[in-house]
């Protein structure tokens, strides 16, 4: 029997990571018997508009899966505005008898708001990440490319869906099958889940500094309590003043302000993707001074910080490609 994928569509759905899903399956049937079907579903059965602003129409409204079946959920922006009770008893419902309950991009938060992930491994789009563990600290979230834990299995989305669906037509029918289909989409290599979402440091900040690349990934890890130029310096083995150095030779700016930067810029994610207050916000990135939290956010983003997330708000509600 073909092994049948059911893609339950939020509105908003990442196209891109829907059909990096979809097409691997369609070029493994081309190089065989038909070993996949799949099938797009909406909580009502009308068609789902994408981020993207084009519209999908679907095969079914919630209908229960077979057994063998894998369900995925396939989110992007806001993925929990539309999720009601009746959305989440169904999920239940089909968690009890599907083979595979999982998600694409954003797809983890309906899981996680329906009580579906225990002590498994999950992962997301990498944007929504700081989002995703503010609203559940409890649970464990990974910043791979995709993530097989038992009956769960988690894509970042984007071209992670496309790695993820080769990885599984692989499992269930060889590594030649897999690396065939990959061809077709030009790939230099299938990528394994350990591949991270992201550039590394180094590629993403262009340094090579090995203590400049240790210390920034300090800095990511340290947004909520923020270290002194003084405790950095000391966590990387180099002075103060050496320290300064480093970020004023590679990057042109002072640790100071990088260190702001990053802070600032997970401000914005949690702002736009949270229901979180302005000044949970604050306190979440490091500022323990609303007005001060609200003028280093004008200055870096021309705006403040209520405003941005209202802005933000009334171009999703306008149905703009985001």
């Amino acid at each position: 029997m073909p092994h049948t994928f059911q893609f339950l569509l939020m509105p908003g759905f990442s196209m891109m990571g829907l059909m990096s899903a979809i097409e691997p399956l369609r070029v493994a049937n081309r190089f065989s018997r038909e070993r996949y079907r799949w099938r797009l579903l909406s909580a009502d059965g009308g068609a789902v508009q994408s981020s993207n602003g084009m519209s999908l129409n679907v095969d079914t409204a919630l209908e229960l899966p077979a057994a063998s079946d894998s369900l995925f959920v396939v989110a992007g922006f806001e993925p929990l505005a539309t999720v009601d009770h009746r959305l989440t008893q169904w999920l239940h419902r089909a968690e009890r008898v599907c083979a595979i309950l999982g998600g694409i991009d954003t797809g983890s938060f309906v899981l996680a708001e329906a009580g579906l992930f225990g002590a498994q491994r999950l992962t997301l789009h990498w944007e929504a990440i700081e989002a995703f563990q503010e609203r559940y600290p409890c649970l464990t979230v990974t910043q791979e490319l995709f993530e097989i834990d038992g009956k769960r299995i988690t894509s970042a989305g984007g071209t992670a869906s496309l790695d993820l669906m080769l990885t599984l037509i692989g499992r269930e029918h060889g590594e030649a099958l897999a690396l065939e289909v990959s061809e077709q989409f030009v790939l230099g290599r299938i990528r394994s889940r350990q591949d991270h979402q992201r550039m590394q440091i180094a590629s993403r900040y262009d340094v090579h500094n090995k203590k400049l690349v240790q210390v920034i990934g300090e800095m990511q890890r340290r947004s909520e309590q923020p270290l002194s130029s003084q405790a950095l310096a000391e966590l990387i083995k180099v002075t103060p003043r050496q320290l300064e150095r480093l970020f004023r030779q590679h990057l042109n700016e002072t640790p100071s302000s990088f260190y702001l930067a990053l802070r600032l810029d997970k401000a914005r994610q949690l702002l736009r993707q949270t229901d979180m207050t302005v000044l949970e916000v604050g306190v979440a990135c490091g500022f323990e001074s609303s007005s001060y939290f609200s003028r280093c956010y004008r200055v870096r983003f021309a705006t403040c910080p209520s405003q941005d997330r209202h802005e933000y708000t009334q171009l999703q509600s306008e149905g703009a490609p985001l």
